[in-house]
Parts: structure tokens; sequence; C-alpha cells
């Protein structure tokens, strides 16, 4: 999931309000299914999270070092570490003036907390258990609030960095996302404190928070996402002063932020404003009057004042 920067009106608006609605209500029928499956005790699912948290937890009681190392991951992406990042995130977009962002950042973190807890408690499923466990967690299983704190955290992080850097980075960023949100559900797996359909399950469950969240505020605030973010883009761009050459219209600078009067942005500091062109000059839209070819007064003006330099054309 990302922000949409585009410029035009309701359209792209409302490509990106389906877009998001699409992804919460997949993945609310997903997680409806799973759900079901773990409470209906369904046989097949059973026994593959058991094998699979069986075979990890020999490996891990015999390996100590290896299991240290993802006690170490998991610990650095546990819950607190991501919703840090995501306050931070927020506490920066409300500092440059993006309001709307920030609140969408908070509230992505607020409501992703909220419903992993609800869903823990309404679902109540028991950890796997183990004689000699190599780690410990509280709470109720199902499910997991790693995987879905870091699906949300990343999903987040990509969506800012998403037009601030070009296709490799977008590559990369995703790439770094993925190998996160895989890397600490497995994690918590191998640790023997979390089946894999509860992975599966908080994976689903921030699809869903992350689809209701942005549906909600494109609703409440039409557009206000992408203001600022095109708001970001304009307040951290490099500053770098450019002269435009225009043979005909005089150069401004738009004000990314204004959207219906974008030619009345005010010009860019360091850029001389063009002596505007003469009245029938070409690029004012008025045709010279008895020239069939076209070609305005301004053209005769200047030839004029080429023959006679000591003489004002007006």
């Amino acid at each position: 999931m990302h922000l949409t920067n585009s410029t035009t009106s309701a359209t792209a608006r409302n490509r990106s309000l389906l877009r998001d609605a699409a992804v919460m209500l997949v993945c609310a029928a997903l997680f409806s299914l799973l759900a079901a499956l773990v409470t209906g005790h369904w046989r097949p699912l059973e026994r593959f999270d058991q094998e699979w948290t069986d075979e990890l937890h020999i490996y891990a009681r015999e390996h100590r070092i290896w299991t240290a190392s993802v006690q170490t991951l998991s610990d650095i992406g546990g819950t607190v570490t991501m919703r840090t990042l995501l306050g931070i995130a927020a506490a920066w977009l409300w500092l440059i003036g993006a309001r709307v962002l920030a609140g969408w950042v908070a509230a992505q973190t607020l409501v992703g907390w909220g419903a992993q807890w609800a869903l823990k408690l309404a679902f109540d499923r028991a950890r796997p258990g183990f004689s000699d466990p190599v780690s410990h967690a509280g709470g109720p299983a199902f499910p997991s609030g790693h995987a879905m704190a870091s699906t949300i955290t990343c999903a987040v992080l990509v969506s800012l960095l998403w037009y601030r850097v070009r296709r490799r980075g977008r590559t990369a960023a995703s790439a770094v996302a993925a190998a996160t949100v895989l890397t600490i559900g497995w994690t918590r797996i191998a640790l023997g404190v979390h089946w894999p359909s509860d992975v599966l399950g908080g994976w689903l469950a921030a699809g869903i928070v992350l689809g209701a969240v942005t549906t909600v505020i494109e609703l409440w605030r039409p557009g206000a996402l992408a203001r600022d973010v095109r708001r970001v883009n304009w307040r951290t761009r490099p500053r770098v002063q450019r002269v435009i050459v225009s043979s005909g219209r005089p150069a401004r600078t738009v004000d990314p932020l204004d959207e219906d009067h974008p030619d009345d942005a005010p010009q860019a500091e360091g850029t001389p404003e063009p002596d505007p062109p003469a009245d029938g000059a070409p690029g004012n839209g008025v045709p010279g009057e008895g020239t069939p070819s076209g070609r305005g007064r301004g053209g005769a003006a200047r030839k004029d004042a080429a023959d006679r330099p000591d003489e004002t054309v007006s």
C-alpha cells in the first residue's frame, strides 16, 4: 500500500479509495476464514501448526547460540520498537506541517494496538506449550502482535518513502520491509511462542487496519493525504535555484500545494522576473492585425525598432 501523490481531482482519489477499501475487504475475508479454521480446530491446520512448531523447537533447544540470535532479532523487532518508530515519524510530520499525514500515522499505531488486543482477547487461543521452552511470552496467541506491528510499521514507512526515492529506492525499501516482516514472524515461530497460523493472522489483521484507517481518512478529508505527501516533498526537497528561460510566458515556480490556481503561485526566490511581452507579441494569444501569416504586431515593432534605433516603440 502506498499513498497517492496525484494532482488530478476526483478520479485518482477514487481509485486510491477503492484500492484501500479492496485491501481491507480482502484481508478481512481471509482473516475471517482463518479465524473460523482456528476456532473450529480444523485438523489439517492444527497438524501443520504442531509439526512446524515441534521441529523448530527441537532445533532451537539443541542450538543455544542460534536461539539467542533469534531471540535478539525478535526483541529488536518487537512491538515497542515498531510503535516507537511510528511515533517518531508522526511527530516529525506534525512539526513540518503535514498534520493529516501525521494523524494517519498515529491512527495506524493506535488502531493497530487496540485491534491486536481486542482480537487476542476475543479468540483467547493458547500458545504452544513445551516442557523445556526456550522463550516465554504472555497473553493469548492469536493473532501475533509482533507480526501485526511489524507489518503496519513497514507498510507505513515504505508509503512515506515511496515518493521521496526513485524506482531503485522503492524496490530496495519494499525488499527490506518484506524481509523484516517475514523475519520477525519467523522468529516468533522458531522461539516456540506462536503457531504459524498466529503469524499469518497477524499479517492479515495488519492489512485490515492499514486499509480501514486509510479509507476512513480519505472519506473524512478527501485529498488531504495526497496534499500532505506533496507538502512533505516540497519541504524536504533540495534547495536549488534555477533560472528557467522561456520565450513565451514568464517563468514561474508552481507551489505543489496549490491545486486550483497553479499559475497564481509565488515566484521562486532567486528567479528574476522577466519583462512582460509587448502587446500582440507571440505567446499573448493576440494575432497580428492585417497579417495573414499570423505574425503579431510585436514582430513588426521589433523590426521598426531595429531600423530606427533612436526611437522608442510603444
